[in-house]
């Protein structure tokens, strides 16, 4: 840089030429988004996929295109995860373009406006009220206030002048500057947190992973069964080859759930788009079920309890002073400096609009400055008025006049006192002594909907902790006035030096001020060890690792774009009260996904256990395309119908044992069921079609039972449902019989699907009332326990 008569000259285009070639640029400091290939090839290039498109090969073998009907369900779950995940990448860049600013960077040949990632080292950048710093810079001229929320999670504005340093990604409050870059790129203060968090974020879902267990299972089984019931069909039983590939594809296909990985996708795109309707953007499908087992939520306090901006919360005349003349002061001053205003300003500002308090006109203003700690203004009737903190105004000496009419005032909000002085000098200096006229509290604003929304939970035995960078006697304050649980229990996470206290903490305390970046990611990391499923929000940079960490984050449209891309969820208008939308509305889906996968498993498990049996015993009784008919009628359409009933309940227990617990008990009865219906199809020289025709019957016979067993309570819509099912597969085997390859029913073979079917269901309904029980008994002491335990921790920590 040269000096040339007016101050810096900046950088010349040879300086900044060589500073890009070396590749000291401000580059790539954010975390982004995945590409659009990247998302289609995730979705496409999986094990489920891979296992469906080799199935559909042999079909086409077969030379028999009508059965694989299969694979609309598998093109439409591949469909609905793409556009979906796509749509919320869209939003997402949407909202980043949204929030980027060009800064005014000082060169050589003069000022320019650039994009922050042009910026190079040694810049010189003017930087005024309301701009984010783009990169980590030192103050080279100018005295500001600076907000550090969205880094260091503290509210309080910092006051910084020459030679203190700025970090990219703060806001300026207050004031004006020019500073020099001295970090760029990956070098910066954001950019090293960023670089922690990664957009990479594995999907934390019980769901998918017990999905993709059983993809894996089928997958590993299907070969030797496949194989085994293709060679058994084609050695020993004089049958085409095109008919023993169509006898094992039917069979590996029942044990693949199509349809569950549809039903699974369509209900969490279902769920997303209701919450797109109001402004909550579900980034990645699956943490909707983390929002359903959600048992506790950490909450950042700016932007989520609070609003991010102040407010006036009293204010106090001095003796002999009218209240209305002290009102009218502070607001005088605060409207002189409209244009620059600060978090104070702004407050003074709301209050005079809602209290209808008039301003004096002023002839000539003095901005806030970091290092006077005041603003003020010069009326035109001559008066000199000036506000800030008392120490700066009234002097070191006075303050305790402020003390004395502070008294009532919360320890937690700021208090600014406002004065009467003969003169203002020409660089903002006071002249004369001054005249106290009042103090003014200034609090944190607090969301008209946080107290609603804090009731919402307890309700839900949702636990609440609140983690910030703020004082903690501040936030505890504030935690209490919204109605959070035991929010007297308080923690200076400085006093955490070791991993053990601070696990501790994490276990006993609801409150937690003064925390880093890495505590918050650890405080998560501890509450996982605790058995807990943790949903955590948060906007700035700070959060983004503990946002990463969660099973389930969520993210502010107005925070950082690294805390967005790297959350679930984003709330588009910054309005936290619809978390218990979103609660609701995972619960809701997850609750009754679960119950609607009771009837793919049953498929899956007894087609599996059947192929089995049939190696010894064939034939396998089903061609695909019959059991594309048991599936849309006894699977598909009352798993969508069931999927979309009110249900909130929270998610408790196991998927896996949640559902099997009800499947097992009907795959069990329909292959005993099968079973005696093979022994008996021999008996009586059965052809294929009427032994599928009665296979058909058994399995829809205890299929409605299931449905009506899960639809308990019965309603109108549920009874619907049962008879709609009879009759889908009734008009498929008597109006479309050809079609499904379903023989005209005989006499002997209504006699056998009796004979097989009555015992059949009878069994069914035993083993599921039994299996219900013994689940349900489990159930009740798991949860015992943890009341127990819960109870235990907390006379513990109240000391008893």
């Amino acid at each position: 840089m040269r000096e040339r008569e007016g101050g810096l000259a900046g950088l010349s285009e040879a300086e900044v030429a060589e500073r890009v070639a070396a590749g000291r640029t401000n580059a790539n400091t954010d975390v982004r988004t995945k590409p659009t290939g990247e998302i289609v090839a995730e979705h496409t290039l999986t094990l489920f996929n891979g296992v469906n498109l080799a199935l559909a090969l042999l079909v086409i073998l077969a030379g028999e295109p009508k059965n694989l009907f299969f694979m609309v369900v598998v093109a439409a779950n591949l469909l609905i995860g793409v556009v979906q995940e796509l749509r919320a990448k869209r939003t997402v860049d949407k909202l980043t373009i949204l929030t980027q600013q060009e800064v005014t960077v000082v060169r050589a040949e003069g000022e320019r406006s650039l994009d922050p990632h042009d910026l190079v080292l040694d810049d010189l950048v003017r930087l005024s009220h309301g701009d984010q710093v783009p990169a980590d810079a030192v103050i080279v001229s100018g005295y500001v206030s600076v907000d550090e929320s969205l880094l260091t999670g503290e509210a309080k504005p910092v006051s910084k002048g020459p030679g203190d340093e700025l970090l990219s990604g703060s806001f300026l409050d207050a004031g004006s500057l020019v500073c020099r870059v001295n970090r760029v790129g990956a070098e910066g203060y954001a950019a090293r947190i960023n670089a922690e968090a990664k957009y990479v974020k594995p999907v934390a879902s019980e769901i998918l992973e017990t999905l993709q267990a059983i993809i894996k299972l089928a997958s590993v089984a299907l070969v030797p069964l496949g194989l085994g019931l293709f060679l058994r069909t084609l050695l020993m039983d004089a049958a085409t080859v095109e008919d023993a590939i169509l006898a094992a594809v039917a069979a590996v296909l029942g044990m693949i759930p199509q349809g569950l990985m549809l039903l699974t996708s369509s209900i969490l795109a279902i769920a997303t788009t209701r919450l797109g309707r109001r402004n909550v953007l579900v980034q990645q499908l699956y943490c909707v079920e983390a929002l359903a087992r959600v048992d506790t939520l950490c909450l950042d306090k700016t932007g989520t309890i609070t609003t991010g901006e102040m407010e006036v919360s009293s204010i106090v005349p001095a003796v002999g002073v009218d209240e209305a003349d002290a009102e009218c002061a502070l607001v005088s001053i605060s409207t002189a400096n409209r244009e620059d205003a600060n978090d104070t300003d702004r407050a003074l500002l709301c209050y005079a609009a809602e209290r209808g308090v008039r301003a004096l006109s002023a002839r000539r203003r003095v901005a806030f400055c970091s290092a006077r700690k005041y603003s003020g203004c010069v009326c035109e009737d001559g008066r000199a008025l000036v506000m800030g903190a008392a120490s700066f105004v009234l002097g070191a000496e006075r303050a305790h006049e402020a003390d004395a009419l502070a008294r009532a005032f919360d320890a937690t909000e700021r208090v600014l006192v406002v004065g009467e002085v003969p003169g203002l000098s020409a660089d903002g200096g006071l002249e004369g002594d001054v005249r106290l006229l009042g103090c003014v509290a200034i609090r944190d604003q607090i969301r008209d909907t946080a107290a609603e929304t804090m009731r919402y939970f307890r309700e839900q035995g949702v636990e609440l902790r609140v983690i910030s960078g703020d004082d903690p006697r501040t936030v505890s304050a504030i935690a209490a006035r919204v109605g959070v649980p035991d929010a007297e229990r308080f923690v200076d996470a400085t006093t955490l030096g070791t991993p053990e206290a601070l696990a501790e903490a994490a276990r006993t305390c609801r409150v937690f001020g003064r925390v880093t970046p890495q505590q918050k990611r650890d405080l998560v990391r501890a509450l996982h060890e605790h058995g807990r499923t943790v949903a955590m929000t948060g906007d700035g940079v700070n959060d983004v690792l503990a946002l990463r960490e969660a099973d389930c984050s969520v993210c502010l449209a107005s925070g950082s774009a690294a805390a967005r891309n790297v959350s679930e969820i984003v709330l588009v208008d910054n309005d936290f009260a619809h978390m218990p939308e979103v609660v609701a509305e995972g619960r809701r889906s997850i609750n009754n996904l679960q119950r609607s996968a009771v009837l793919f498993l049953v498929k899956t498990v007894f087609t599996a256990a059947l192929a089995l049996i049939c190696i010894i015993m064939p034939p396998y009784p089903f061609l695909p395309i019959q059991m594309s008919l048991i599936s849309v009628a006894i699977i598909g359409l009352p798993s969508f119908v069931l999927a979309l009933e009110p249900n909130h309940e929270r998610v408790r227990g196991g998927f896996l044992a949640n559902v099997l617990a009800r499947s097992l008990p009907a795959s069990a009865a329909i292959v005993c069921g099968l079973f005696v219906e093979l022994v008996c199809a021999r008996a009586l020289g059965y052809s294929f079609e009427e032994i599928s025709t009665v296979g058909t019957i058994l399995v829809t016979a205890v299929g409605v039972v299931l449905i009506w067993r899960i639809s308990q309570p019965l309603t109108p819509l549920r009874v619907l449902l049962l008879a709609v099912v009879i009759g889908i597969v009734a008009g498929g085997c008597i109006l479309h019989a050809p079609f499904f390859e379903i023989a005209h029913l005989r006499t002997n073979m209504v006699v056998v699907s009796l004979a097989a079917g009555a015992p059949a269901v009878a069994f069914f309904n035993w083993l599921y009332d039994r299996s219900l029980a013994s689940y349900e008994t489990d159930e009740r002491f798991t949860r015992l326990v943890s009341r127990l335990e819960g109870t235990h921790d907390h006379r513990r920590n109240r000391g008893l």
